[in-house]
């Protein structure tokens, strides 16, 4: 049971040896140890304080991309509605030029048309005159063919002009 129970001597030799490791400690251990500990918590808090400014900045850049990425939006909606306005306007463009050159062609072709028509109607005009001497010459050759027949139309003549 001696050894259950610790009598005065034992207590105050452990106590002495106790305190002795426990300032050894202090003075050379924890002083270190809780410096070293220190450093780390400031590096931590450095490392945190760090972070916090990088995760500002991000906010920041992102907000700044995201500034550009309208912009740039924006300007290729511009570009992209000039473009349609200038193909719009070189259609058009285009259009009316085929337009007017269409009409030009119609109006031209009109002009040949009534050209070729008037040809064709004085052609006309010309043969029907020919064909109309033609038939008359004949008939005339075939009433004058005898001398009765010519002296029956001298008397029909003088007979209309008297009457006239």
């Amino acid at each position: 049971m001696d050894l259950i129970t610790p009598d005065f001597g034992l207590m105050f030799w452990m106590i002495l040896s106790f305190s002795i490791v426990l300032f050894i400690l202090k003075k050379f251990a924890w002083g270190p140890v809780l410096g070293a500990i220190q450093e780390r918590e400031e590096s931590i808090h450095d490392a945190l304080a760090q972070a916090e400014k990088a995760k500002e900045e991000m906010a920041k850049l992102q907000a700044g991309n995201e500034d550009l990425l309208k912009q740039a939006r924006e300007e290729r909606d511009a570009l992209i509605k000039d473009a349609r306005e200038a193909r719009d306007k070189m259609v058009n463009d285009a259009k009316d030029i085929a337009k007017q050159e269409a009409d030009k062609i119609i109006a031209s072709a009109r002009e040949a048309i009534e050209g070729e028509k008037m040809a064709a109607v004085a052609e006309i005009k010309n043969q029907v005159a020919s064909l109309s001497i033609e038939i008359a010459e004949k008939i005339l050759r075939d009433e004058l063919s005898s001398e009765d027949k010519q002296k029956k139309l001298v008397n029909n003549l003088l007979e209309d002009v008297n009457l006239n």
